[in-house]
């Protein structure tokens, strides 16, 4: 009597383990399950790194903005003015950019006589995209960009 519980017990087994092997209903969710975290991960970094070129993006023409700007200043202290006046009327027209986070400088440059070079250091900090940095490498939390224009002329 035992054996042939055994047997029918094996049978059973048998049979609801070869109807599950063909039962397909459920592979769906669980390759959801597997391939979603993945997909999500996937779409906040690139949102995140969208987010963040757009930032670097807007001070590097903020910085080429603010050199052709100041090309009619005579001297360094009063294209620092002029520069520090066109990010006060202007900074408002880049995508990303607080002015409470921008640092800027205007100097002769010290390779050529006739240039000066604006260089523009923004803290990103305060962009939503650095809690992401728990999930994805993130690049650095300042952007700098600079740009050289030359000053009354050609250069010869």
């Amino acid at each position: 009597m035992a054996c042939y519980r055994a047997e029918a017990f094996k049978r059973r087994r048998n049979r609801c383990a070869c109807r599950f092997s063909r039962d397909r209903s459920g592979t769906a969710a669980i390759e959801f399950a597997i391939v979603a975290p993945v997909f999500l991960l996937m779409i906040l970094g690139m949102l995140g790194f969208g987010i963040y070129l757009g930032a670097a993006h807007s001070v590097r023409q903020l910085a080429s903005d603010v050199a052709r700007a100041t090309i009619p200043g005579a001297s360094e202290e009063e294209r620092q003015v002029i520069a520090s006046n066109f990010i006060v009327l202007n900074v408002g027209n880049y995508a990303f950019i607080e002015i409470e986070d921008l640092e800027i400088s205007v100097r002769d440059s010290e390779t050529a006589a006739n240039q000066f070079v604006v260089e523009i250091s923004y803290d990103a900090s305060g962009l939503p995209i650095w809690g992401l940095s728990e999930f994805a490498p993130m690049p650095s939390k300042t952007i700098t960009a600079s740009a050289t224009i030359v000053n009354g002329g050609y250069v010869q």
